[in-house]
């Protein structure tokens, strides 16, 4: 199987990669709507577990100087993530991802958002290691999507690989997530995500 070639999504070139896409059909009389709707979801990183689950990741989205914030995430900005388990111990327990890129698509059919993160340093020291059980290579990319009969979120992995770049116990414990997530798991908790957001019941 051969990753999805998606329009603002980095291209795969090594390591694990996942397509989760999860589409809902929709009185095309109501797509305007639930799309708004998903939009001010999408772009509420923060409130993200609120529509997944207690057994799901907390995203939490600061700024470039470190700073919690509340309000639409921008390029440059960090999101932090605790993911059920250990986390990275020189990052205080958590794993963090930069926001490289958002991109907005419109014709006269459709429209999509994209959000590409790369795993990062912390942002809220001074420390350049990249707090994250993936290596600087991977990207995670977040996209919504309106068509002209249904809604579509989605998340593509790409080129991902464990960091290496850390403290011995740290190196153990990102090896044991990535491996886990390139076999499947970070799949099924990116489909908590992706099913969360298109839940309008």
């Amino acid at each position: 199987m051969k990753p999805k070639q998606i329009r603002g999504v980095p291209d795969q070139q090594s390591g694990g990669f996942h397509d989760t896409e999860t589409y809902v059909k929709y009185d095309p009389s109501l797509l305007p709507l639930k799309y708004g709707i998903l939009k001010k979801r999408f772009f509420s990183v923060s409130q993200w577990k609120s529509y997944c689950g207690e057994a799901y990741a907390a995203f939490k989205l600061y700024t470039s100087n470190g700073q919690p914030v509340d309000r639409d995430p921008q390029k440059g900005d960090f999101v932090r993530i605790n993911i059920p388990g250990p986390g990275e111990t020189e990052a205080k327990g958590y794993d963090w991802v930069e926001i490289t890129d958002i991109c907005y698509y419109e014709d006269a059919h459709s429209e999509s958002i994209t959000m590409t993160c790369r795993p990062s340093r912390n942002p809220t020291d001074k420390s350049k290691h990249i707090a994250h059980f993936y290596s600087s290579k991977a990207t995670s990319t977040f996209m919504i999507q309106r068509d002209s009969a249904y809604l579509k979120a989605a998340v593509y992995g790409r080129n991902e690989s464990p960091n290496f770049n850390a403290s011995f116990i740290d190196i153990v414990r990102n090896l044991m997530v990535a491996i886990g997530g390139m076999a499947g798991i970070a799949k099924i908790q990116w489909r908590q995500l992706t099913d969360g957001l298109l839940d309008f019941v």
